[in-house]
């Protein structure tokens, strides 16, 4: 029997022979997962990802000195509503850890740690862009997941309907994967469940995976709007409605919402 797993590689999936369910036992049974936990629409779909999988599932957050720092307190919410809402997935959802990095903001201001206008710079990129963050976040990651015996980190980085982030692109996870495996010695898979997928399909992941319990979960309590506004409430959740994130994300649910409707 040969199948491959899911990782920057691609989604988990049995490629040859044999049931589906052996895959599913089998990854369950012997290995664990940290997932990289920001408690935004994307991290939570990838959480119940994983919860999905693997025996044991820790999360993992970073306090960095970002703008919307309220992330820190909706993710807790998420973490409850998961515990609350789905009693198979409370039983696999282990420790969570929050680590203080804020040596990001030291390395120089960005519209995500600085209160400035969101725009787009001469390089192309958005100025929410934070040189180096999800290298560091991976590595912090994987020095946390070595000390407590977990071998995968699944993030929810996607270079299909993203602000054009290099450190989301697949090649990064890719040379991040094997980088990390070489200085800790170690095997590290590092899973992107999301990376070739839309915001779209990422509602639609989250419904495959919990239904309309999971979507509300994740309309109610995750947070994904860079200004940290939980003050409006639209139909996909809270948020400004328009930096690039909530753009990202009402895009999103509009697509889906109307592909659900078609006959």
């Amino acid at each position: 029997m040969r199948f491959w797993h899911g990782s920057a590689m691609g989604c988990g999936k049995v490629a040859t022979l044999g049931s589906s369910r052996y895959f599913r036992i089998m990854s369950h049974a012997l290995r664990h997962a940290l997932v990289l936990f920001s408690g935004g629409q994307d991290s939570t779909t990838c959480l119940a990802w994983a919860l999905d999988r693997y025996a044991h599932v820790e999360t993992v957050a970073f306090d960095y000195g970002q703008r919307h720092h309220v992330e820190l307190e909706a993710r807790q919410n998420v973490l409850h509503a998961m515990r609350s809402t789905f009693p198979d997935w409370a039983a696999r959802l282990g420790e969570d850890h929050v680590l203080d990095l804020g040596v990001i903001g030291q390395v120089g201001g960005t519209a995500m740690t600085q209160a400035r206008e969101i725009v787009t710079q001469a390089n192309g990129l958005p100025n929410t862009f934070v040189p180096g963050r999800n290298l560091m976040f991976l590595t912090v990651s994987a020095a946390l997941g070595y000390r407590r015996g977990i071998d995968i980190l699944v993030t929810g980085v996607c270079e299909t309907d993203y602000s054009g982030y290099p450190d989301c692109r697949d090649d990064t996870m890719k040379s991040q994967q094997v980088t990390l495996g070489l200085g800790l010695d170690a095997r590290i898979t590092i899973d992107t469940p999301l990376m070739w997928i839309d915001k779209a399909a990422t509602w639609q992941l989250a419904h495959d995976l919990g239904g309309d319990a999971l979507v509300d979960v994740v309309i109610e309590h995750s947070h994904t709007c860079y200004l940290g506004d939980r003050t409006q409430r639209h139909d996909w959740g809270y948020g400004c409605g328009t930096c690039p994130a909530c753009e990202l994300r009402s895009s999103g649910w509009l697509q889906w919402t109307a592909e659900r409707s078609l006959p």
